[in-house]
């Protein structure tokens, strides 16, 4: 990527996996209007959220994530501390016993998933995230759902963001590689023109190589005024990039900081990066 500020300390460099020269401006993915934080808080929150699933035990405690404009928000965590939850929790896909969601300064509770897309939110979940029947276009544009303007000008931003889509977009989605599968994903979230883009697990399955091009592209997006929030289990790589880290352990917030202060911290490291 020729302007990207953090070619100099990581990524991947195979040009044929990703867009090479960058993708230029996405400005169409955000919705019209200038959105802005709410004075006093960040431009989404989860806020000392406490819940889980249905009328079972508490998975969450009192846990608070939060993302500015165009920042990477990362959760990390050992395997049971809440992590997905938490994300599923900020997307409305569990009901909260204690604690709020605000987007933008308004308080979004008690929103469904479908209604906090129309918000701004956009989801990509770990697995069943694509159409696997369907063309790589028609996945796309299965993402346009709740557009009623002409999106092709976002397709092609997207496919400028993953060229390979582009090459296979008449391709079954099922027929794809896993890391290409995961850009369908993202992809079809794009198409929504979301201000806020979610990612459970992005490089769950795929290989280094590909988890570094992937990383480039959730780059890409954030330097776009976009919020990730994401879900990762590859921390030490993750928090690399996040301007903000959450490390979860059993429900709560453990440690919080900028990738960079998390990565440095003793303690994280020896308890949750291997040393």
């Amino acid at each position: 990527m020729s302007d990207n500020p953090y070619q100099d300390d990581r990524g991947n460099k195979d040009r044929s996996l990703g867009n090479p020269d960058g993708m230029g401006t996405m400005d169409s993915y955000r919705k019209s209007g200038a959105a802005r934080p709410a004075a006093g808080g960040p431009y989404l929150i989860g806020d000392a959220m406490t819940g889980g699933y249905g009328k079972g035990a508490d998975i969450l405690h009192g846990c608070t994530i939060a993302v500015e404009q165009g920042e990477i928000a990362v959760i990390v965590g050992p395997n049971g501390a809440g992590k997905s939850t938490a994300m599923k929790a900020v997307f409305g896909m569990l009901d909260l016993r204690e604690g709020a969601v605000r987007l933008d300064g308004q308080d979004i509770t008690e929103l469904s998933p479908q209604a906090r897309v129309r918000q701004g939110m956009g989801f990509v979940p770990q697995t069943s995230n694509i159409f696997t029947s369907m063309s790589v276009e028609e996945n796309l544009e299965m993402g346009a759902f709740i557009r009623e303007d002409d999106y092709r000008a976002t397709m092609e931003q997207v496919y400028d963001l993953f060229p390979i889509l582009r090459e296979k977009r008449r391709q079954a989605a099922g027929e794809l590689s896993g890391g290409q599968r995961q850009q369908v994903a993202v992809g079809r979230a794009l198409m929504t023109r979301p201000k806020v883009l979610m990612l459970d697990e992005p490089t769950a399955g795929v290989s280094p190589i590909v988890m570094d091009e992937l990383f480039d592209r959730i780059i890409e997006v954030a330097r776009t005024g976009i919020c990730i929030l994401m879900v990762e289990q590859n921390a030490r790589q993750a928090l690399e990039i996040a301007d903000k880290g959450y490390v979860l352990v059993q429900g709560r917030n453990a440690h919080t900081g900028t990738g960079k202060e998390l990565l440095a911290d003793d303690e994280v490291r020896r308890s949750f990066l291997g040393g």
